[in-house]
């Protein structure tokens, strides 16, 4: 009976540390769950309902809401054009005339334009104030908005992106890039009348 040399200890594990460090690592989510390989790589993030009567309500809102600020900013943006015309053309005025009456006629035209700068420095800040409030309070009276906004917030992290232009883009769109970088993207399912479906979805790279 002859007695064999036992194989040395370290080489069966160094071989399986081997063979693991050349399989890919598997992605793991942060969040969400991984679906199966006939899902073409796309892992779902979150997942929640809609209510259409009430987003074509918060449509409705919106829109007449972003209209009524746009025509509030560019009369308060014409206005200011128009003063700083008439304070511009005084000057000529003052200079190509004669009499004592231009005096008078500057005068009022500096005092006019200097009251009226005053005035919209006071009255811009109150009214871009005033209608931030009323989006403010669009947004906290629609359930459908806070969804959206808390799962944005949730997966993609960028409030700036958050807000109702990205609603609106949703409901018009059905498809809405939250996050080009990474392939975030909104779905809007839209094939139930009762109750649309949004899915927040990432695109995995494919493996090398």
């Amino acid at each position: 009976m002859t007695l064999t040399s036992p194989a040395p200890l370290s080489s069966a594990p160094e071989k399986a540390n081997s063979q693991l460090s050349q399989e890919p690592q598997l992605f793991v989510p942060k969040y969400g769950q991984m679906l199966g390989a006939d899902a073409n790589g796309i892992l779902v993030l979150d997942e929640f309902t809609l209510d259409p009567a009430a987003a074509r309500k918060d449509q409705h809102r919106f829109r007449t809401a972003l209209a009524s600020v746009a025509l509030t900013l560019r009369r308060l943006v014409a206005l200011r054009v128009f003063i700083a015309v008439v304070a511009i053309a005084n000057l000529p005025l003052f200079l190509m005339s004669t009499g004592w009456w231009i005096y008078a006629v500057s005068l009022a035209l500096v005092i006019g334009v200097h009251a009226a700068v005053n005035w919209l420095n006071k009255h811009e800040p109150r009214v871009k104030q005033r209608h931030a409030l009323e989006l403010h309070l669009h947004r906290e009276r629609s359930d459908n908005y806070r969804k959206v906004r808390d799962a944005v917030k949730f997966v993609v992290d960028s409030p700036a992106r958050v807000n109702e232009h990205l609603y609106l883009e949703l409901l018009h769109a059905k498809r809405v890039a939250l996050h080009i970088a990474s392939g975030t993207v909104a779905l809007l399912d839209t094939s139930d009348d009762a109750a649309w479906k949004v899915r927040i979805v990432r695109e995995l790279p494919a493996a090398a």
